[in-house]
């Protein structure tokens, strides 16, 4: 929520209570382990973030929605408001060919972990995680810029 608009209607604390109501509402799942949920905690509010930009973007019909870029160290645009229905696509276009480096990308960017918790939670080095960040940021940037 940090690289939201100041004036966007979901806050911080409305997107932790949608998140933590679809994640109770979610009795069929068995929890695993601490990764499994931080896992589904990050797709849960990547889902919830979306939707609700898809909805705005919606409401303006499409217009002056601003292009997504990225830095080294967080997906970002130039004015701290990422176009999240274009990186949500891109995501899914990742996740078909480097299913673990799009896992990277939802928990780092939608779960705010950092590079150790991506690291105990896909069960992989630190040095791996690095890579797959790294890897996933420049195919976002060139899938994006293309759109």
């Amino acid at each position: 929520m940090v690289r939201e608009r100041q004036d966007h209607t979901l806050q911080a604390t409305a997107l932790v209570s949608e998140a933590y109501l679809r994640l109770i509402d979610l009795k069929q799942i068995r929890w695993q382990d601490r990764a499994h949920f931080f896992a589904m905690s990050a797709r849960v509010m990547r889902r919830i973030l979306v939707d609700f930009a898809r909805a705005h973007r919606n409401d303006k019909r499409g217009g002056g929605v601003p292009r997504l870029t990225l830095d080294d160290a967080l997906i970002v645009t130039s004015d701290a408001r990422p176009d999240l229905v274009a990186l949500d696509d891109a995501l899914e276009q990742l996740a078909k060919v480097h299913p673990r480096k799009s896992e990277v990308v939802e928990l780092r960017y939608f779960g705010g972990l950092s590079l150790e918790e991506t690291a105990e939670t896909l069960g992989v080095s630190i040095d791996t995680v690095k890579r797959d960040w790294r890897f996933a940021k420049l195919w976002l940037l060139r899938e994006l810029s293309e759109r």
